[in-house]
């Protein structure tokens, strides 16, 4: 999201855009560059008639380095652009900066462009950028469709999975019919559930344990810290557990015979905690039982290669449901809604409260999910004031019929 609002203000300051630095996550400890995840020149060459891109500076401003603002303060540093900036503060702060020294730095750029209030152009370009110039390098597309493949034609009992399993068997796969499947992102990570400060059952070692880490990564500035569980649930703000999105699945109509693929990283608790899902939804696959070690080699301990992978498979699934609300679930309702495909989108708020009612009958939660989520499968939503255009892309980037 970042990258398309770079390519919006470069569009707006009239200027050439250099390929983004993208910064190391303190929790996902990832150095991968914007040329390991995205296939630069096809990113270049899909929007050489709207933007300059070039991959490095030109050398007369070699001197213009990470190293060197990080030293002093620099007159070419933007460095306090507001959140959600409009086109006329780049216009007022930024250009004469540009004009005057011929580069400018913007760091941080996170959230740096407001959502509203722009021409219908800049808006469309942050979409032909979000879902038509940006494409995964090679490597990453290939294991995509080698594991979506392997969804679609499951092995026999009796092969083994191997690195050229998908050339052995695509003949006889030719004649199979092609199975359905759905793709669950279960962002249910140390992460995700310390950030939340929701109480998961783990009693008292896991609070103290989940609020350390919390202090370690976070210096304990944590919004919902403030609110009892009870809160956070009622409103929504507790991401849901393996057990949680098993019962939403199953609730909505999903049975044993549903073909499931996890993304996720490393789920919080181990194979412990998603043990129940798996008795629930026994043909759950995800990255590790559809490809071999041999395959995954170049994706291995790298969190934005890894979650790359998960959102191509994700984009090729019937149906994508998130188990909780954060940039991978937003990413990818917007990607689908532009592509006119069915994503289910958890009332969170209405599970936080059926969860929290122990004395509820399956028959009474059954209904009230099916009722809770009527038009949360997938209809259109119009974007409103303020909310994100790469989560809700219409009106702005679809064509009203």
């Amino acid at each position: 999201m970042g990258i398309c609002d770079a390519v919006a203000v470069a569009k707006i300051l009239n200027a050439t855009l250099v390929i983004p630095y993208l910064e190391v996550n303190p929790v996902w400890q990832d150095s991968s560059s914007f040329m390991d995840i995205y296939d630069v020149d096809h990113f270049i060459n899909v929007l050489k008639d709207d933007v300059s891109i070039v991959k490095e500076l030109p050398d007369e401003f070699s001197w213009s380095t990470r190293e060197y603002y990080a030293t002093a303060i620099r007159a070419t540093r933007i460095k306090r652009a507001p959140v959600h900036a409009s086109a006329n503060w780049y216009l007022e702060n930024v250009l004469s900066v540009l004009q005057s020294y011929g580069i400018a730095a913007i760091s941080p750029f996170s959230h740096r462009l407001s959502f509203d209030n722009l021409p219908s152009e800049i808006q469309q370009l942050r979409c032909k950028v979000n879902f038509k110039a940006l494409v995964f390098v090679p490597h990453i597309k290939a294991l995509g469709d080698a594991i979506v493949h392997r969804l679609r034609y499951p092995p026999g009992e009796t092969e083994a999975l191997s690195s050229d399993y998908l050339r052995v068997t695509t003949d006889q796969n030719d004649k199979q019919r092609p199975q359905k499947f759905v793709v669950l992102h279960l962002r249910f990570d140390k992460d995700m559930a310390a950030h939340s400060a929701c109480d998961f059952g783990g009693g008292k070692a896991e609070k103290l344990a989940l609020a350390k880490y919390r202090q370690t990564i976070w210096g304990g500035r944590v919004l919902n810290s403030q609110f009892t569980d009870e809160e956070l649930r009622s409103q929504g703000r507790c991401p849901l557990t393996p057990e949680e999105i098993g019962l939403l699945l199953a609730a909505l109509g999903f049975d044993s015979s549903t073909r499931l693929y996890l993304a996720s990283h490393k789920v919080y608790g181990g194979e412990a905690r998603i043990s129940t899902l798996r008795e629930l939804f026994p043909l759950m696959e995800n990255k590790k039982s559809l490809a071999s070690s041999e395959e995954r080699a170049r994706i291995k301990g790298k969190a934005s290669l890894l979650a790359a992978v998960d959102y191509y498979v994700g984009m090729h699934s019937d149906i994508f449901v998130s188990a909780s609300l954060g940039n991978m679930h937003n990413a990818l309702v917007g990607h689908r809604t532009f592509e006119n495909m069915k994503t289910i989108r958890p009332n969170m708020a209405l599970l936080g409260q059926l969860f929290l009612n122990k004395n509820i009958t399956w028959l009474e939660f059954r209904q009230a999910v099916a009722e809770g989520h009527q038009n949360r499968e997938g209809q259109l939503k119009l974007r409103k004031p303020k909310q994100s255009i790469y989560t809700y892309p219409a009106p702005d980037c679809m064509c009203r019929a």
